[in-house]
C-alpha cells in the first residue's frame, strides 16, 4: 500500500516540475481572464442601474459583483480543461494501452497529474489575483468570512477539485462506447456554465429551478464555494451542505470508477 501511495507521489513531484516549467504560460493566462472580469463588473453595475433596485434575488450589487469574482477562485480549483477529451481521444486511439501494460492505474495518474497542475497554476496566479482582489477590495468591505468559514470555503474548493476531477473522469469514459464524443462534451461543458452557477448565482432562477439545481452536483463547482465565503450559508445549513458536497464526491469516484471497469470490458486496444 505505501509502495502504491509512493508512486502516485512521485508522480505528483514530477509533474509539478514539469508543469512549473509552463509558469509563465500560467502568468499571462492568469492576465488574460482579467478582462472579463471587468466586463462582468460594467455588466452588472449597468443591470442594477437599469433595474433600479437595490437588491436582485436577494444579492445587492456589492455582493453580486463580489460573487462573481470569487467564482474565479472556484473554477481555479475545480476546472479540468481538456481532461474528458484526453480521456477519450486515448480510449478511441487505443493509446490507452499504455496504462493497462504497466503497473498504473489511470485514474490514479490523471488525479496525480491534475493535481501537481492545480498547485502549479494556483501558486503561480496568487499574485495577479491578490492584486486583482486588493483593487476590488470595496466590494468586500463587510463580506470577510471569520476562521471557521474560511476554513469551511477552503474545504469546499477542495471537494469541488474532487468533484470537478471525477465529473470530467466519468464524461470521457463515455468514449469506450462511442467514438467520437466531442459534440456531447461540449454540450455537457456549455450546459455546466450555467448550472453551476458560473453566469450568475442559482438563486436568480427562482423556484423550482434553483432548488433543484442545488440538489445537483455542479452548483459545487461554482456557486457553493462563493456562497460559504460570503456567509450566505451558515451553521447548519454549511454543515449539511458540504456533507453533500462530500456525498457527491464519493458518488462521482465510484462511478467514474464503474465506467472504466465496465469499459475496459469492451475495449479493443486499436490503433496507438
Amino acid at each position: 500500500m505505501w509502495g502504491t501511495i509512493r508512486k502516485y507521489v512521485n508522480i505528483f513531484r514530477v509533474s509539478l516540475i514539469e508543469r512549473t516549467a509552463y509558469r509563465g504560460d500560467f502568468l499571462l493566462g492568469t492576465i488574460l481572464r482579467f478582462f472579463p472580469v471587468i466586463t462582468t463588473i460594467l455588466l452588472w453595475t449597468a443591470v442594477f442601474k437599469g433595474a433600479r433596485r437595490s437588491r436582485i434575488a436577494g444579492f445587492s450589487e456589492q455582493r453580486m459583483i463580489a460573487y462573481l469574482l470569487l467564482i474565479h477562485i472556484s473554477r481555479m480549483f475545480s476546472s479540468m480543461p481538456g481532461l474528458s477529451a484526453t480521456i477519450a481521444h486515448d480510449i478511441r486511439d487505443g493509446t490507452l494501452k499504455k496504462y493497462l501494460l504497466q503497473p498504473l492505474d489511470m485514474i490514479g495518474y490523471l488525479l496525480s497529474y491534475r493535481a501537481a497542475h492545480k498547485v502549479a497554476y494556483i501558486t503561480t496566479s496568487a499574485g495577479p489575483y491578490a492584486g486583482l482582489f486588493l483593487l476590488c477590495s470595496g466590494y468586500f468591505v463587510g463580506l470577510w468570512p471569520d476562521a471557521l468559514t474560511l476554513l469551511a470555503y477552503i474545504v469546499s474548493l477542495l471537494l469541488a477539485f474532487l468533484i470537478g476531477f471525477f465529473f470530467e473522469t466519468a464524461m470521457g469514459m463515455a468514449g469506450f462506447w462511442f467514438l467520437e464524443v466531442t459534440s456531447l462534451l461540449w454540450v455537457v461543458n456549455t450546459v455546466n456554465y450555467f448550472i453551476s452557477g458560473q453566469m450568475f448565482p442559482l438563486d436568480l432562477l427562482g423556484p423550482p429551478w434553483d432548488t433543484l439545481l442545488k440538489w445537483l452536483p455542479f452548483q459545487y463547482l461554482a456557486y457553493f464555494p462563493a456562497v460559504v465565503f460570503l456567509r450566505e450559508v451558515q451553521g447548519r445549513t454549511l454543515v449539511e451542505g458540504l456533507l453533500r458536497e462530500l456525498a457527491w464526491a464519493v458518488v462521482l469516484i465510484v462511478l467514474s470508477r464503474w465506467l472504466f471497469a465496465r469499459g475496459l470490458r469492451r475495449y479493443s486496444a486499436y490503433g496507438g
